[in-house]
This record gives structure tokens, sequence and C-alpha cells, in this order.
């Protein structure tokens, strides 16, 4: 349970360096290039990953892949893409607030779709943690507006909102696809894939929108620098993702993302002098908590063939339950333990 926690917020930490980089690169060096920023990750991706996956044999090799399910990782990494499009985009029309407020919808949609495609079924102490979490996240935003933090330039309110929505939205079923693809297939698959699908249709999309942003930027070592370590931070958000997925969950690694926030602001505190407030300790403390109350019972899978796969990986060990555990009826349990190998290798056609 601890080391569940952990993971998540090591992500967080991650989600934080990305924050704080971005936010140099808009406000002190009015470099507003997101679609570019995304294509150097993705550009990273494909240069570690697709490579791996091009020099392998068999059913594992680029084109194997390619000529089974081509089509399906297009659609994944126009997903992926644009969700993260939609959510920085939304800054420059709706306030700070509603984002940090609407950015939660995630948790929802991730649910529903684990729900209905994953088959997860979740415990009464599932729910009651992810209120808790939620009830935290209230209490942040509840502080920016006493401290009057910095809320935005909330032009469009409307509009904003609406992006921040299908942002949301895009990476819950993001997320979920990711669960899928990891737990059935192979993390550096899911990865390689993202990289060669994201890295071309970023590319497109940075020729049309974002060209003559590009040309603006005053290029110097300390803008090339901040573009380093947002590249870095990212790539290491989305490679490490998929590890904490398989030991946990989509849901959990969103739960833990709520924690995000919380970090920039307390390095917001020393870098841009923001005002402090109790609330935010409250908010950090109250968002664990509700982690804590999540991550100590296993969710269960409804077992069906035709839809999902058991998570449990076929050659590893097989754990028999107490005859006296009180079993749901046509379940499957999953753990958080160790597994046997690191990539599971199961065919899907």
């Amino acid at each position: 349970m601890l080391i569940s926690v952990a993971l998540g917020q090591v992500l967080s930490l991650l989600i934080c360096g990305i924050g704080l980089t971005s936010k140099y690169l808009s406000e002190d060096f009015h470099a507003n290039t997101p679609v570019f920023q995304s294509f150097l990750n993705y550009i990273l991706l494909f240069l570690v990953y697709t490579t791996t996956l091009a020099v392998r044999q068999g059913e594992e090799n680029l084109l194997a892949i390619l000529r089974r399910r081509w089509w399906k990782y297009m659609i994944l990494g126009l997903i992926d893409l644009e969700a993260n499009y939609l959510v920085v985009k939304a800054y420059q029309y709706t306030t700070l607030t509603s984002i940090q407020l609407l950015d939660c919808f995630v948790i929802p949609v991730v649910i529903l779709l684990s729900w209905f495609f994953l088959l997860i079924r979740y415990k009464a102490v599932h729910f009651i943690g992810i209120v808790v979490c939620i009830l935290g996240m209230g209490c942040m935003v509840g502080a920016d507006v006493l401290v009057g933090r910095h809320q935005g330039a909330g032009e469009n309110k409307l509009v904003g909102d609406l992006l921040v929505l299908g942002g949301a939205t895009l990476y819950g079923i993001s997320n979920v696809w990711e669960e899928y693809i990891i737990r059935t297939l192979s993390r550096v698959e899911f990865l390689g894939m993202i990289g060669l699908f994201g890295a071309f249709f970023s590319g497109i999309q940075l020729a049309i929108m974002e060209h003559k942003e590009l040309l603006k930027v005053p290029w110097d070592w300390q803008i090339g620098l901040l573009y380093v370590g947002f590249s870095a931070c990212m790539f290491g958000l989305y490679s490490f993702m998929p590890v904490v997925i398989k030991k946990t969950s989509a849901t959990s690694v969103n739960l833990s993302l709520l924690t995000a926030d919380l970090y920039s602001l307390f390095c917001g505190l020393f870098l841009f002098h923001y005002k402090f407030s109790g609330l935010y300790l409250l908010s950090f403390f109250t968002i664990l908590i509700g982690l804590v109350l999540y991550s100590s019972t296993s969710t269960y899978i409804a077992q069906d063939p035709r839809v999902y796969k058991q998570f449990r990986n076929p050659s590893g060990p097989v754990v028999d339950l107490p005859a006296t555990a009180q079993v749901e009826p046509s379940v499957t349990y999953t753990s958080l333990g160790q597994e046997t190998e690191e990539e599971p290798h199961v065919r899907v056609a």
C-alpha cells in the first residue's frame, strides 16, 4: 500500500517539474509552444522505444505490430496528443480554479471506463478514498481563493471550461487504454507506438498551428535548458507511468496526481512568492489519506475472457485463496505485489 502511494507521488513530482518549466517558458520568456513541447517528448519516445521495437524479432517487431494494430495506435496517439493540447490551451480562456476543479473530471471517466471495459469492480472503501481525495482537492481550491492566488485570464470562461472537460475525458480514455495495453501486451510496445504516432501527428500540428510562435521564441541557453528540463520530466513521466499503472491501476494513478498542483504550489512559495495558507497542508494530507484508503484494499475483476484477459501473468504463480474467504461470484482479485516477469508476453489478435 505504501509503495503504491509513494510511486504515485514520484509521478506527481515529475508533473511538478513539467509545470514549473512550462511556467518559466510562457511567463518569463513568452514561449507559448505546447505542441512543440509535446513534439520533443514524442521524439524522445520514438528514439528510445520505437527503435527498440524496430530491432526486435518475431511478433514483437515494429512491422509485425503495425500490420496487426496500426489503426488502433493511430487513434490512441491522436487522443494522447489532443488531451495535452486541450488542457494547456484552456489556460488562455478560463481561470486556474476552474481548471483545477474540472480537471478532476478525469477520475469519474477512468472509473466508468475501467468498470465497463476492463471489468474492474470497486468496494465501498475505494469510493470513500476517492471522495476524500476530491475533498482534499476542493480544500486546495478554497485556499487559492482565500489567499487571492492568480486565477488566470478568464477571457471566455465557457470555452475554457469545455476545453478542460474535453481534455480530461481524453486523458481518461488514454489512461484506461494504456492500462489495457501494458497488462495484455507490453510497456515497450505502448511507448514505442505512442512515440511513433505522437511524433507524426504532433509534427503535422506543429507545422500548421504553431510554426509562427516557434519563430518568435528568443532562443538562448536559458530557454534551451528549460526545454531540456521539460522534455526530461515529460519523458520520465511517460516512461514511469506504465510501471505504476501495472502495479496499481489507472484510477489510483489519477488520484495520486491530485497532489501535483500542491507540489507546484510549495515550490512557488519560494520561486514565485506565493502566499501561504494552512489549508494547503490540510489539502495535501487529506489527499494522502484518501490515497491510503483507496490503496488499502485490492480491486477485483469480473471474469469474462471474451472482453478482458486476467491481469495476472499466465506463466506466473497462482495464489489460492483461503477456503474461508468471502469471494464475490465470478471475480479474480488483483495483487499489488511483485510479479515474476516485468513484461507479460501474451498474444492478442
